[in-house]
């Protein structure tokens, strides 16, 4: 090694090290919201709510493990994380933490000994949390049995694992929201603070860059859910899952049960409802109805011209769909009200991005089970069944029919789609 390259690295280092130094926090005082203030029963069950709305369970419960025991892998562009063990456990769990070492982790992004956590974790999100809400859920957690489950480490590659990356990540993409001491109540404002902080919706519903940083907290503008290959529409369009024009009824009904006049929800937002958005109290659901209603639109993409599809691939097409498609779909997309969604005029079927259709086909498309819609229709896998030209085939077939103007769906898309795990 060179005295010019030792002497870089030196610099480096010095560099990274007064980074991480100005990235540290500013510990506030507990103001008496220390860990042995005895929990109430009103600010557990109030805790477990607000868990709830955040969805901890679908991340922090392994497949077939202990709830909040953690473990569940989390595969990302730069390597796989571990969920942790939040139940109570001294050593694998929150059992040591404080009030202030949960409020820490959720408003700065820091593990209890200081350490940097990996923003996997939506702590961009959850530094919106007000203080009373992150003691409500540090209450519940508490209260739950606690479980050994060891926390296992992640696998990241070099040098997304190293605390100095993370250092640098966070000054040149985190941005800390004021101390907020209670949420607010009701309404829009109410509905904004669901939507972006616990809510973390813009985590999947916002585009990232190389380094999986989203723009800000406000950018619903849709987004490729790295890994797993679903795309999560833009909720400031009117074509992809803007709702300007839906009645609030609709909306809040979609949440509720995952299914509406105008839509259903599939994939990872099937799980979003499944585990969270049904469970919200009434006015928590008109809150987030009013805010995702009032969301700035973006105008409405002028509608390009049909685009020819190559003769042996209409004709396949055609064939396909008349098989496997038209006894629940209708013979000209127009589905069954209340059963199987039409297809002509769907502004789901017609997206620019056909990653939803794809992993539909191939996977199957299931609603969640629940209160409002306890047996819910659903669509099955045909990775087995057809191959990756036929499901290109008869996605074009969908996508330019009836009226719908859509690109057709090339065969190397599902190529490309095929290997997914989710």
């Amino acid at each position: 090694m060179t005295r010019r390259s030792i002497a870089f690295a030196a610099v480096l280092l010095a560099a990274l090290a007064a980074l991480a130094w100005w990235a540290w926090p500013d510990r506030v005082a507990d103001n008496g919201a220390a860990a042995g203030r005895p929990a109430t029963a009103e600010s557990v069950a109030r805790g477990a709510y607000l868990v709830r709305v955040g969805n901890c369970t679908a991340c922090h419960t392994e497949r077939g493990g202990v709830p909040f025991a953690g473990g569940r892998p989390i595969e990302t562009p730069f390597g796989t994380v571990y969920s942790t063990n939040l139940t109570p456990h001294p050593e694998a769990g929150l059992g040591a933490w404080s009030r202030e070492d949960f409020w820490q982790a959720l408003h700065d992004g820091r593990s209890r000994d200081g350490r940097l956590l990996t923003p996997a974790f939506p702590y961009p999100n959850y530094t919106v949390v007000a203080r009373a809400d992150a003691d409500a859920m540090y209450d519940y957690l508490r209260s739950l049995p606690a479980a050994g489950e060891p926390n296992r480490p992640h696998r990241l590659r070099w040098p997304y694992r190293t605390q100095a990356a993370l250092a640098l990540w966070r000054a040149l993409y985190f941005e800390r929201a004021p101390r907020l001491e209670q949420a607010p109540a009701a309404g829009r404002e109410r509905g904004a603070y669901l939507v972006q902080g616990l809510g973390h919706c813009s985590a999947c519903h916002g585009p990232r860059n190389a380094l999986g940083a989203g723009s800000n907290l406000m950018d619903l503008s849709g987004g490729l859910i790295p890994m797993q290959n679903w795309y999560a529409p833009s909720l400031t369009s009117p074509a992809e899952a803007g709702v300007a024009n839906w009645p609030l009824a609709e909306i809040e009904r979609l949440l509720a049960t995952g299914v509406s006049a105008s839509g259903t929800v599939l994939g990872p937002m099937a799980e979003v409802v499944l585990h969270s958005t049904q469970h919200l109290a009434r006015s928590d659901l008109r809150a987030m109805a009013m805010f995702l209603q009032s969301l700035p639109q973006a105008a409405a993409p002028a509608v390009q011209p049909a685009v020819p599809t190559p003769r042996e691939m209409a004709e396949r097409g055609s064939k396909l769909y008349e098989r496997h498609c038209a006894a629940c779909h209708g013979a000209r997309g127009e589905g069954v009200p209340g059963a199987y969604p039409a297809l002509a005029g769907n502004r789901a079927v017609t997206l620019p991005v056909t990653a939803n259709l794809v992993q539909v086909v191939l996977h199957g498309g299931f609603a969640p089970a629940t209160a409002g819609n306890p047996r819910p229709f659903g669509m099955p896998p045909f990775a087995t069944l057809l191959g990756d030209r036929d499901v290109a085939a008869v996605l074009t077939h969908v996508r330019t029919s009836w009226g719908n103007r859509a690109a057709p769906v090339a065969e190397v898309d599902v190529v490309r789609q095929r290997g997914t795990t989710y």
